[in-house]
């Protein structure tokens, strides 16, 4: 009878177990708290920026020192064949954003490729962040370094080849609309490439376009090669900085090609963004 009694007792009316009543000053069994929201993108892009920088400081810096020295070297060369005139200022804007092109989308192409391949992404997708804070994150830091190396090699080209210093602040606009283009061209071929060394691969073709394309004056080109120079996102960062060696800039058609360059990196890195979803899904 009594075992009854207290079987009925532990019921509820509903015929569920009964919740054991909290003793006096003490708590009932605790609710599970709610999860914290999901990160905003840039407070997540800004943390991403921060530690790829860090990283970059430390393991890049010899890299860098490479592409500035392959930068003027191909300056110093191009000075026996080229005198002046709109042929120096191509070779001096190109060999510029080439710094940009080695390390933005070489080197950028190369981390992550090896990335998907060695599974660090799962490391990234389990993070509340945005798939684009990652992407814009690794981007902006990859251009971000490249900028020493730029303006070192485009004032030892102004001076090696007589070319005026005085509109050089055009760095400020080409070195991130260059590096957003050339940046999200490297990490979708990074997250695309199947394998490690596709990626490598295809970053150093990239490089390669970018210098035959970008140091090699345009009309020196034959018609198709030129119409590949034109696809190159580099190629408008490259002409928008070659036209502000002018004695008197034409700063209208250097606007459009900045233009053009900004809608092409927009562009690069919404790729690049689908294509960290993809691979981070797989």
């Amino acid at each position: 009878m009594t075992s009854t009694v207290s079987a009925q007792a532990a019921q509820g009316a509903d015929g569920h177990p009964a919740r054991p009543a909290g003793r006096p000053g003490h708590p009932g069994p605790a609710t599970p708290a709610p999860l914290a929201p999901r990160a905003g993108l840039l407070p997540s892009m800004a943390a991403v920026y921060r530690a790829q920088l860090s990283r970059a400081r430390v393991a890049r810096i010899p890299l860098l020192f490479v592409a500035t020295f392959q930068s003027v070297g191909i300056m110093v060369l191009m000075r026996g064949v080229v005198d002046g005139g709109s042929e120096a200022r191509a070779v001096v804007a190109g060999s510029s954003v080439l710094v940009v092109a080695f390390v933005a989308l070489n080197l950028l192409a190369q981390y992550f490729g090896q990335l998907r391949a060695s599974g660090g992404l799962d490391h990234y997708a389990t993070l509340p962040v945005p798939p684009a804070a990652v992407v814009l994150g690794a981007a902006g830091a990859y251009a971000s370094f490249t900028v020493p190396g730029t303006i070192v090699t485009a004032v030892a080209g102004s001076v090696l080849f007589g070319l005026p210093l005085t509109h050089l602040w055009v760095l400020v606009a080409v070195i991130p609309l260059s590096g957003a283009a050339l940046s999200g061209l490297g990490a979708a071929c990074g997250l695309l490439a199947p394998r490690a060394e596709l990626a490598t691969l295809l970053g150093q073709l990239g490089m390669s376009a970018a210098l035959l394309l970008g140091v090699l004056p345009a009309e020196r080109l034959p018609g198709p090669v030129g119409w590949a120079r034109d696809l190159l996102p580099s190629t408008y960062g490259v002409e928008a900085l070659a036209r502000s060696f002018d004695e008197h800039p034409d700063w209208a058609v250097v606007g459009i090609d900045l233009g053009v360059c900004a809608a092409v990196g927009v562009l690069s890195l919404a790729v690049a963004t689908w294509a960290y979803r993809r691979a981070a899904v797989r």
